[in-house]
């Protein structure tokens, strides 16, 4: 848990928490030889657009667009990436899913704290979702298989908002 961060902060309906733009800073690091590498960009969670028509489960669901600079070995890159989150099995939760819609996790905050695996052709993805505030939250995902041994860790804090109407 962070400095000055004593408790979780429970979220009682994830996908509302989430509403609104995020800055964003990851550390990516190669637990093998040492190296690390950096993002820094926003992620915005809008709703899910139409068309097409959504379906039942996809009512009430979210775009999560992420963009922004990735830095690795000294040479920055832009990197994005695009995941939906509907709304889970339980009241208050979420199903992840990758833009073309394969399953990526579950996600519960309602205590402000999940903890999720995601097997991906030989690696697994250990993941865990922390909040510590209402407008900051942090992402662990050690990720492990036979070319890969990482630890990729992101904060999250809800940009600022602006006057009314800018």
């Amino acid at each position: 848990m962070p400095a000055g961060a004593s408790s979780f902060h429970p979220v009682a309906e994830v996908l509302a928490h989430l509403v609104g733009e995020w800055r964003v800073t990851r550390t990516v690091r190669d637990l093998t030889d040492g190296s690390e590498g950096h993002f820094t960009g926003t992620t915005l969670f809008s709703p899910l657009p139409t068309p097409p028509p959504l379906t039942a489960s996809e009512e009430g669901g979210l775009l999560h667009h992420e963009s922004g600079t990735f830095t690795w070995h000294g040479v920055a890159r832009p990197a994005e990436r695009t995941l939906r989150f509907l709304p889970g099995a339980a009241p208050g939760t979420a199903r992840v899913e990758f833009a073309d819609g394969r399953f990526f996790h579950d996600l519960d905050l309602r205590t402000g704290h999940h903890e999720t695996d995601h097997p991906c052709a030989a690696d697994l993805y250990r993941g865990e979702f922390e909040v510590y505030a209402a407008d900051r939250w942090r992402t662990r995902w050690r990720v492990g298989g036979p070319a890969k041994d990482l630890l990729l860790v992101t904060e999250y804090v809800r940009a600022a908002q602006g006057p009314p109407g800018h």
